[in-house]
């Protein structure tokens, strides 16, 4: 009987040890053990392993809000885009304008330098600007302020005079805008200069 007994008890133990040693090997060679992973270098010289996770695409339908100022946004991108060009360009003009009439005192002489670079300005964007929507219009009155600092009405009122350019601005009012727009960059019209900063880098200009 004692020698069933101790049988059983071997066996019992044998079957304890058996169950521990497969528990041991398990923790030794476990699944994960064996999976190849990316290894990063830290800035210390240390090799951590690194890993990617999957690439997750969250889709969703846009608020009657988020629609609004998408549109707004995308019109808004591409009058700057058609625009951008003119103004820097007329800016240039107006430019090389004013510094020649920094210390011109006689007025035929002035009217002389502004006539002759009018014909230029004429004759490079008449046929360009007037298929301009009004919109366009607007974002190009403002984009000539942050070109020469000086609003179409002051230009206006410098090369042609005030009397034309209260005309002008009269016009312009009934279009719903204005030619004394100025521009604030990092105020109103930071959506505009965002968007100058890309068109700038695309043409290649400095802004």
């Amino acid at each position: 009987m004692k020698g069933i007994v101790k049988y059983i008890i071997f066996l019992l133990l044998l079957v304890f040890i058996q169950g521990m040693v497969n528990k041991v090997h398990a923790q030794q060679h476990g699944y994960y053990d064996t999976v190849k992973v990316h290894a990063y270098i830290t800035p210390a010289g240390d090799t951590i392993p690194m890993s990617y996770l999957p690439i997750i695409q969250v889709n969703t339908k846009l608020t009657p809000r988020w629609k609004k100022y998408w549109a707004e946004w995308t019109r808004l991108r591409n009058a700057v885009y058609v625009t951008y060009p003119y103004a820097k360009a007329a800016g240039k003009i107006m430019n090389e304008i004013n510094a020649k009439l920094v210390n011109v005192k006689d007025k035929k002489e002035r009217k002389a330098i502004i006539h002759s670079r009018e014909k230029d300005l004429r004759k490079e964007f008449t046929d360009k600007l007037t298929n301009l929507s009004i919109y366009q219009g607007k974002v190009l009155m403002k984009l000539i302020y942050r070109e020469t600092n000086n609003s179409c009405y002051e230009i206006i009122g410098e090369y042609k005079g005030y009397f034309t350019a209260a005309m002008y601005q009269t016009v312009a009012f009934f279009f719903g805008t204005s030619l004394k727009q100025n521009y604030d960059a990092k105020g109103a019209d930071k959506d505009i200069e965002t968007i100058v900063q890309d068109v700038a880098r695309m043409y290649g200009y400095k802004s």
